[in-house]
């Protein structure tokens, strides 16, 4: 569903991917690991549309994305949960939600069931404002507005970022249903190594702006993959 294709992005003079390539299977979890600045959010943005590339190609569905802006690649079905959450804390769970209708058609526009399903505490507190909510309640609806938009591809930048273990497993099990029985595509970075172990399909590993290993998750266990993994 996704390809990326030898790409390379500079901030000014500073290299911040090299020669980049992955692709992410329609239907299945793709799972992005690397340190702290190796270049991982630079990829998702370039991904979404919030960076451009200095060189090389993205391709979706195997369409050329080339300088398309972010909001055609929402409406193409590419979502994005952001990380650090970035949900609007003055509006309520019910009207940051409502943001997701955006890129949708007027019929399109109600907030699917499955996601209260998935979420129950976001129904609970669909008249709260976003920014009264908890780390992990918050993550949920960031989640949850991503999903509203229908998305193809579920692009996630460190959902378990400082959420507590049980938010954590909760997060797993909606991704897993999505792929299971949405039929979502979904691309994962993470830092966390057992969440993306029992998740993901396929691995790759970013170091210093380059790809330096893929492959099934089940090698994640070798003690030189990890190597580029610990602090």
């Amino acid at each position: 569903m996704l390809s990326v294709h030898n790409t390379w992005l500079h901030y000014g003079a500073a290299e911040a991917l090299r020669g980049v390539s992955l692709d992410a299977e329609d239907g299945k979890i793709t799972c992005l690991l690397g340190r702290n600045g190796v270049g991982k959010t630079s990829l998702i943005r370039a991904i979404v549309g919030q960076h451009k590339l200095s060189a090389g190609d993205i391709e979706f569905e195997d369409i050329k994305l080339g300088t398309r802006p972010s909001y055609e690649r929402a409406r193409m079905g590419i979502s994005l949960v952001p990380q650090g959450r970035e949900i609007f804390p003055l509006l309520t769970v019910r009207e940051n939600l409502e943001t997701g209708f955006a890129p949708l058609k007027s019929s399109d526009r109600t907030i699917p069931e499955h996601i209260f399903e998935l979420f129950p505490v976001l129904e609970q507190m669909l008249d709260r404002r976003g920014g009264d909510l908890s780390g992990g309640q918050q993550q949920q609806l960031a989640i949850g507005r991503a999903l509203v938009m229908r998305p193809k591809l579920l692009v996630l930048d460190e959902p378990t970022e400082g959420i507590q273990p049980s938010i954590i497993k909760d997060i797993g099990r909606a991704i897993r249903y999505l792929k299971e029985s949405a039929g979502v595509t979904i691309l994962l970075v993470e830092q966390y190594l057992d969440f993306c172990r029992e998740l993901a399909d396929k691995v790759y590993i970013l170091d210093r702006g380059e790809i330096v290993h893929s492959g099934a998750a089940a090698s994640l266990d070798d003690p030189e993959v990890q190597k580029f993994l610990t602090v």
